[in-house]
């Protein structure tokens, strides 16, 4: 495992090995130890995965307080664009975003911290993406930000959206909520 920070304050890419052998493919995903030695959290709550065909938007999602959580993103099966928001109002990257390839082929995860918007882009019918996340789902605190509001460039013309995810309003609707 080795840790690359991001310019976003807290937002860290976890780049894992692959170990390939005549029997298939080994990856470690999480080491207690590794988090702990570079401060990140490891006391998860849940862990969640979904199934997505090719260009299917999920996102952007997060919860509010006190439902708020850390969330650790890595794909099983497939590949995704991955993308992660700042939405904490006094941070100087709030409104930026970041993104990020991820493949099952090409591993890593992505740390993302209280505060910020998690969406993706799946680039492959059957891409399974988990989730692990330090806090129980609330659905009165699940909350997103509308996945075309704030400036990502997904690459799709006619990408497949859930109508929850269609409604969601801008990043302004939630100033002041981190």
């Amino acid at each position: 495992m080795e840790l690359e920070k991001t310019f976003i304050d807290g937002l860290s890419i976890i780049h894992l090995n692959l170990f390939k052998d005549n029997r298939g493919a080994f990856t470690k995903v999480f080491n207690a130890a590794f988090f702990e030695d570079n401060n990140l959290v490891t006391d998860f709550k849940e862990n969640y995965f979904s199934v997505s065909h090719k260009d299917v938007i999920r996102g952007m999602h997060f919860q509010t307080p006190p439902a708020e959580h850390t969330k650790v993103v890595y794909v099983n099966q497939g590949s995704i664009i991955d993308v992660v928001l700042d939405i904490r109002t006094g941070s100087a990257t709030f409104g930026k975003y970041y993104h990020t390839e991820i493949s099952a082929g090409k591993p890593k995860l992505v740390y993302i911290p209280v505060g910020c918007a998690h969406g993706f882009l799946s680039l492959e019918d059957d891409t399974m993406v988990s989730y692990l996340q330090t806090s129980v789902y609330d659905q009165s605190c699940d909350k997103g930000i509308k996945w075309d509001t704030f400036g990502m460039d997904w690459g799709v013309a006619s990408p497949i959206i859930s109508q929850r995810d269609n409604l969601f309003p801008d990043i302004e609707t939630y100033k002041n909520i981190f």
